[in-house]
């Protein structure tokens, strides 16, 4: 049974942006649909990553699968359960900062372990997820006080210490500098190993879905639908310059529209 499948999904805002409930395309606002007809599957412990236009809806679409939004029409099932809402059991990291800034990082990882009773094993996990990504010797930092890239190492600590089945991430790189990108492209290679998580992961970056992903969706411009579904069988570290992931690279671009010698 795959992890996650997304059957006749449809997504449609009035022009007002309220959401419109029941679907008649001969009704609708030009312009009202964001997602048409999506169909997808996912596989469980895949790392999914969702390239397309800005603006097509892709945070729509992952916010959907998470139960944070309601399609207009279709459904979202989640080991064959449908999906009515959200599970603390499946994070969500945002594009933008989630960090609470009056916390150290300590404090902010420590979120996700609320529930354990035992403080030594409490204090046990926080101290070996922060380690885990990279952050010792930070522990006792504030936000304004961390590079954008440890920021974004705290919020994946905070995440993963939760010991989510399902981790939603709406390009969590974005703001970052190239080589800080680059950085955490391969922690979150690490993470996948070492853990039993389903990924699902929105970037604006090619090279970046390229590097990361076993399976990258290619979305159209709105109305949105599945343009391509590509799985990668490729090894890590990959070398995009070369062989078939170079031929793939390439069909990638081709099919996001841009036609530049690559």
């Amino acid at each position: 049974m795959n992890k996650i499948e997304v059957k006749g999904l449809y997504k449609a805002y009035s022009d007002k942006g309220r959401r419109i409930n029941g679907y008649d395309e001969c009704r609708l606002p030009e312009g009202s649909t964001v997602l048409h007809d999506i169909n997808l599957s996912i596989k469980r412990r895949s790392f999914t990553c969702f390239v397309g236009p800005s603006g097509c809806g892709k945070s729509t679409l992952l916010r959907i699968m998470a139960g944070f939004e309601h399609p207009t029409k279709g459904w979202v099932f989640i080991d064959g359960m449908p999906v009515n809402g959200p599970s603390p059991r499946h994070i969500f990291v945002f594009q933008e900062d989630g960090l609470l800034p009056w916390m150290t990082t300590r404090e902010n990882v420590a979120l996700g372990v609320r529930d354990i009773k035992d403080s030594d094993e409490r204090r046990r996990r926080i101290i070996e997820y922060i380690e885990l990504v990279g952050l010792k010797g930070f522990e006792d930092h504030y936000p304004h006080e961390l590079s954008g890239g440890m920021r974004r190492r705290a919020e994946v600590a905070r995440a993963l210490i939760t010991n989510p089945d399902i981790l939603f991430m709406d390009e969590p790189f974005g703001a970052l500098d190239f080589l800080t990108r680059l950085q955490m492209r391969e922690e979150m290679i690490n993470v996948h190993m070492m853990f039993d998580t389903t990924i699902l992961f929105i970037t604006h970056d090619i090279d970046e879905a390229i590097q990361l992903g076993d399976q990258i969706v290619i979305l159209s411009e709105r109305p949105t639908n599945l343009r391509a579904d590509i799985p990668l069988a490729f090894p890590h570290p990959r070398d995009f310059t070369k062989g078939g992931l170079a031929a793939l690279r390439r069909d990638i671009y081709f099919q996001m529209g841009i036609h530049t010698a690559l």
